[in-house]
């Protein structure tokens, strides 16, 4: 790997393609939904109503829909979804716009790289293997999105995290408590805790991360460097961070977006 791009990491900002710039031929500053042509404000709707099906229900739908600032508003379709429940799916055009140009999203700041890349620093920066401790925490049963970037197949040809000579995987799967993960991160004397939520009811996944985060504020022994990542459907960056974690990643991340990530962190917190 080419040293200037391991500098321009460390000590500038990484080189990522800008979305924007790529949209130029759309007015940015006035982004509206594109139904069957640029610019008709057509929207798809779809909600449940505590009514039974019937004329009135269907009224009921499109003044609702009407209420939400849509125009000349469609009920599709309505059909009952137990006692006294009905389903429907509403059509109609908004005016609303959007300014992309003021839109800030946050993300975890990273070099994307390839899997030799990723081994190469890990050997010459770090000179020994990173120890990720990985689970699925709290009653979340699904190992999916922990499994994606973990084990070795990956997810979307992308290899995970256990095909990398450089790095110690320990997956301790789903339905792990809070004081067990951090109990296997110091027996293992962890680098990394890579955390997967899925469960979102009443903001549990908010809850028990919060509780880890306590938990692992509390025991001392962990190294100082310790990297703290989560996962899931409902998580971003903004939200991960929020809650004092490192990094937040969402649906579709890749492995190696995780283990670049973590290799670039983790050059930076410990010395060879």
């Amino acid at each position: 790997m080419p040293v200037s791009k391991i500098k321009s990491w460390l000590f500038g900002k990484p080189d990522r393609n800008n979305a924007l710039q790529r949209a130029s031929a759309i007015d940015l500053k006035r982004v509206k939904a594109y139904g069957d042509h640029a610019g008709d404000g057509a929207i798809q709707l779809s909600f449940t109503l505590p009514i039974p099906v019937s004329l009135e229900a269907k009224e009921a739908a499109r003044l609702y829909a009407e209420k939400m600032g849509l125009e000349r508003v469609l009920v599709a379709g309505m059909e009952a979804i137990g006692e006294n429940f009905s389903f429907f799916v509403v059509y109609g055009f908004s005016k609303i716009t959007v300014d992309l140009t003021k839109i800030k999203v946050p993300q975890a700041q990273f070099l994307k790289l390839d899997h030799g890349e990723i081994e190469e620093i890990i050997r010459k920066k770090i000179g020994r293997k990173i120890i990720v401790v990985g689970a699925t925490t709290g009653s979340d049963a699904h190992t999916v999105g922990i499994d994606a970037i973990l084990n070795k197949k990956g997810y979307a040809g992308d290899y995970g995290l256990e095909s990398y000579e450089g790095f110690k995987v320990i997956n301790l799967r789903a339905q792990v408590e809070n004081a067990e993960l951090v109990k296997k991160a110091l027996h293992y004397k962890a680098d990394t805790i890579l955390v997967s939520k899925l469960v979102t009811q009443q903001d549990q996944h908010l809850k028990d991360l919060k509780a880890l985060l306590k938990l692992l504020k509390q025991e001392k022994n962990l190294p100082p460097h310790l990297l703290k990542i989560v996962g899931g459907p409902r998580m971003s960056h903004a939200i991960a961070t929020r809650l004092g974690y490192d990094a937040g990643f969402g649906t579709g991340t890749l492995p190696s977006e995780v283990a670049s990530f973590i290799v670039m962190e983790i050059s930076k917190r410990v010395k060879k």
